[in-house]
């Protein structure tokens, strides 16, 4: 190794890994030929149950700079802190074994840190399907590097511009020190990302971000939040995370409050929206009380700037009747 990759702080890249045969050589590669040559490739076996395991230990062969652990299997956060456990490096990357990323992607993240002295760099992502094609951004990458606040990256993040993605992002790693990812919860980037912005000790002052789109998500319709066929649990996760981070809005960022607000009111939508008819009884106390937020919470939500008049009408309907909007709206789309 020459002198020059010795003076670079090391960066662990950790990738969970679960049955995931067809697309982890093309994850490795990505990382292997990163122009950021000091890192190490963290492949954390979650228990698969096919011959991904074999496939970890061989891949490991080719590049000393791989690692395999195999555990049992507890989940993708579960996965992701036993990796911040056995990471070496000053700073972390996290990668999904489906997908990839270019070349210099990591060496672009730590030059944005080292210029701007932030502790985290963002860049952007696309999402490709199974047949190569680019699907409609998710969340629009900047124009110019640019030094988002935190404050300012917490907004765009409750008006569901921002990225919360880690793996689009290289964090120093004491950041994980105070909490890690949630086990057991989906959406957990979210959650994880809403407490480093918020909280006192160890804050994160802003996001160094930069143009591109260096990450690249492999769509699979088939993944526990995409399936269409079957109500994920993300939607009730999703609702917990606004509650929580309007509490925590309301201390940190009072200026935000209202922006929390109409944040919880959106997800609480989508949950209704979502939900399929037959769990939308009187013995579903989660479903109950999202009506009953929605109800003692209607006033607020029309006098709120940041709710759509579209937003309000739904909000106003769901608040009335939930279940006769959705065997209506249920009847039209039969229609059309």
């Amino acid at each position: 190794m020459n002198s020059s990759v010795t003076k670079q702080p090391l960066i662990s890249v950790i990738v969970p890994v679960y049955n995931i045969i067809p697309y982890l050589p093309r994850c490795v590669e990505s990382l292997r030929t990163q122009t950021y040559e000091n890192l190490e490739i963290l492949l954390i076996d979650d228990g698969s149950t096919d011959e991904t395991p074999a496939l970890c230990d061989r891949l490991a062969t080719e590049d000393e700079r791989i690692r395999v652990f195999h555990k049992k299997n507890g989940g993708p956060s579960s996965a992701r802190n036993f990796g911040l456990q056995q990471a070496g490096g000053e700073y972390v990357g996290f990668v999904d074994s489906d997908d990839y990323v270019d070349a210099d992607m990591y060496e672009r993240l730590y030059g944005a840190i080292e210029k701007t002295g932030m502790p985290v760099a963002q860049v952007g992502r696309d999402e490709i399907d199974k047949d190569g094609n680019i699907l409609p951004n998710i969340c629009e990458p900047v124009a110019t590097e640019q030094v988002i606040p935190a404050e300012g990256f917490l907004k765009e993040l409750l008006m569901h511009r921002g990225d919360c993605s880690f793996c689009t992002k290289l964090l120093r790693k004491d950041l994980f020190t105070i909490e890690q990812f949630p086990v057991g919860a989906l959406n957990e980037d979210f959650h994880l990302l809403v407490k480093m912005l918020t909280r006192e000790e160890s804050a994160v002052p802003g996001i160094a971000c930069i143009p591109g789109q260096a990450y690249h998500v492999f769509y699979r319709p088939d993944s526990n939040t995409r399936d269409k066929n079957r109500f994920s649990r993300v939607f009730a996760d999703n609702i917990d995370n606004a509650d929580m981070v309007l509490a925590l809005v309301d201390k940190k960022y009072p200026e935000l409050s209202e922006i929390a607000f109409r944040f919880g009111i959106f997800q609480r939508l989508d949950y209704l929206l979502h939900i399929p008819i037959a769990q939308m009884t009187g013995d579903n106390a989660f479903y109950r009380r999202v009506v009953r937020d929605l109800r003692h919470g209607w006033w607020r939500a029309m006098k709120n700037l940041w709710l759509t008049k579209k937003n309000k009408c739904y909000h106003t309907l769901f608040a009335i009747a939930p279940k006769g909007i959705r065997v209506l709206h249920k009847k039209l789309k039969h229609i059309e």
